[in-house]
């Protein structure tokens, strides 16, 4: 091999393959819808904040959560201001290392809808110190914790990516 092919090989390696590409679009697309309605929530819709009744199932809600998932850890520690951004760079730097090698293009959507879902709820943990969550749904009496669109973008690529897993079989050479 001369130096020159070693050069080419090295620099594919770098080169994102087109299942990380839509990957990374899909990535895109659920910080800018994210972030769009966060936008449209706190600067129209949530003028003041109050509970506005849908259908009988579902409100449109104002809520922080300082903490993670299902409003785990949260408080208004200085812990989760300043480590919980960091451990989420860490996560999605390993999952953007794992797009880059993904060989499945499903594996590749869910991968880019938790990488999106991450990034986008990373921007409002560095704007706001916490991250907002408007979607409320119920039913006897019964809420599940509010939610927003980068925590569905993550819910739905971690299924897929889960579901990916246990139903595509490896091929034997």
């Amino acid at each position: 091999m001369t130096p020159r092919d070693g050069d080419r090989d090295r620099a594919s390696r770098f080169r994102p393959s087109p299942i990380a590409l839509k990957g990374l679009a899909l990535a895109a697309a659920v910080v800018v819808l994210d972030q769009a309605s966060k936008w449209w929530i706190l600067a129209v819709v949530m003028r003041p904040p109050r509970v506005i009744e849908v259908t009988p199932f579902f409100n449109l809600v104002m809520g922080w959560n300082r903490g993670v998932s299902f409003g785990l850890f949260n408080s208004d520690s200085p812990l989760n201001v300043w480590l919980l951004p960091l451990v989420v760079v860490a996560i999605t730097a390993a999952l953007m290392m794992w797009l880059w090698r993904a060989e499945s293009r499903w594996l590749g959507w869910g991968l880019g809808l938790v990488i999106g879902g991450a990034v986008g709820n990373l921007v409002d943990r560095l704007r706001f110190g916490a991250v907002a969550d408007f979607l409320d749904f119920h039913a006897l009496g019964w809420h599940w914790p509010a939610f927003n669109v980068a925590d569905s973008g993550i819910t739905v690529g971690a299924a897929i990516i889960l579901l990916e897993s246990l139903f595509t079989r490896e091929k034997k050479p």
